[in-house]
């Protein structure tokens, strides 16, 4: 079973300054949830409950949503206004919550490798929350977990993009062995459009087998001198092997001011105002 999720929540959102200056981009609002608390609602409807933070200076603001308030709880107790925390208080409930640094900014291959004590020897799911994924049905963490127990090996969510926006991701190609499904057999980081093997490229979700924290710390930094996942997950997938999931959803890139305010617009016009 896989009952622990990552979250890499140490970056700065440079993107989104001035209003990350003070704010993790992670604690920044769709309609009224943070983006993190997203995250976390799809980690658990794929049966996971222990989530783990890897934090940086600035995060506390996530370790405080995640726990109890109890001067605000006090004064709003017994009004209308206290069933806006029954969303925060049942993910309280169903999740139990770990933090863990990282002191440098060393790439997401370095972010995940610093989960390695608290998730052990098992599976473990990878969320970045700046990647907000909607489905009505079976969130994509979820679609995940029921591959993996049938496939046993880690696997990456992916999408096709424009070819122009390659630069942005980590770029697959594969052999296609279901509707959808591929076995990896090259990844690449960020390439140009003109080197890119295809147009399907790794979004924030990830599941990932616990060999992956051995092929981390034996990979060299790749782009930018960072630890890449995509190169430990490229040395992964010529072993044991990984595949790739063309998933079931719509998928918002927050971490761009433009995705952010579609996820916005989406939420409440296809959300929000439906659940009244």
């Amino acid at each position: 079973m896989v009952t622990k999720c990552l979250f890499p929540v140490a970056g700065y959102g440079t993107r989104f300054l001035p209003a990350t200056k003070a704010i993790p981009k992670e604690m920044l609002p769709v309609v009224d949830k943070p983006l993190v608390q997203y995250g976390v609602e799809e980690a658990v409807e794929a049966g996971i409950s222990d989530i783990v933070f890897v934090t940086g200076r600035g995060k506390s603001a996530i370790e405080n949503h995640f726990d109890r308030n109890y001067e605000l709880e006090d004064q709003i107790q017994g009004t209308s206004k206290e069933e806006y925390l029954n969303g925060i208080r049942a993910v309280m409930e169903a999740c139990s919550f770990s933090y863990t640094r990282q002191v440098e900014m060393k790439g997401l291959g370095h972010a995940i490798l610093k989960g390695k004590s608290q998730v052990g020897n098992e599976p473990f799911g990878v969320i970045l929350a700046d990647d907000l994924c909607y489905n009505q049905d079976l969130a994509v963490l979820a679609q995940m977990v029921e591959l993996h127990k049938k496939h046993q090996c880690s696997i990456v969510a992916i999408e096709e993009v424009p070819l122009d926006q390659t630069e942005k991701y980590g770029v697959i190609a594969g052999e296609q062995i279901e509707e959808g499904l591929y076995r990896i057999t090259d990844m690449v980081e960020k390439p140009k459009p003109e080197d890119a093997p295809t147009n399907l490229a790794i979004i924030g979700r990830y599941l990932l087998t616990p060999d992956i924290f051995e092929i981390i710390e034996n990979t060299p930094p790749g782009k930018n001198n960072e630890i890449q996942i995509t190169d430990a997950l490229l040395t992964q997938a010529k072993g044991n092997g990984v595949l790739a999931y063309k998933f079931s959803g719509k998928r918002f890139d927050c971490g761009s001011m433009d995705g952010f305010v579609d996820a916005t617009n989406f939420y409440y016009n296809e959300v929000y105002k439906s659940q009244g």
